[in-house]
């Protein structure tokens, strides 16, 4: 009789195991409900990448849109706009249109947040990676524009 105690409870704790893994991805924030990082935390990182001259950098902050450019349509298709970070350099944002959703009717003046991957130039950089990654390898990124996120 052990031996089948034993393997009743070696397979329950396996069951219990693998519900509790596949709560995990339900389990963690999403872009919508996560807890937002201090604007002082996020604008120190965004600052040392850009005094650093760093890339592939992930940054979260949040910006004022200076300027709507038109498309980038060479290769992947790339929604492009300026934001004016409030610690006083711009960035432009390459928002992916083939993996996510268009910023329609986004304007100047209007407040986009964003967790992406941080590229210096010398014109202050772009951010990148505002999407989901597809394969799975990246890690994800997003915008929140007018009370929704695009990913």
């Amino acid at each position: 009789m052990k031996p089948r105690r034993i393997l009743i409870g070696l397979v329950a704790a396996i069951v219990v195991a693998v519900g509790a893994f596949a709560l995990v991805p339900a389990l963690a924030p999403a872009p919508d409900r996560a807890p937002a990082a201090t604007a002082a935390d996020d604008d120190g990182a965004l600052q040392h990448a850009h005094d650093s001259q760093e890339s592939n950098v992930q940054v979260h902050g949040t910006g004022t849109v200076e300027r709507v450019l038109t498309d980038d349509v060479e290769g992947d298709r790339h929604q492009r706009f300026i934001l004016r970070l409030p610690i006083g350099f711009t960035v432009l944002v390459a928002h992916n249109i083939d993996v996510a959703p268009r910023l329609d009717g986004i304007a100047v003046g209007d407040t986009v947040e964003f967790f992406g991957e941080y590229e210096w130039s010398e014109e202050g950089g772009t951010v990148h990676w505002t999407h989901r990654d597809p394969a799975g390898v990246h890690e994800d990124g997003w915008l929140k524009w007018d009370g929704s996120v695009f990913d």
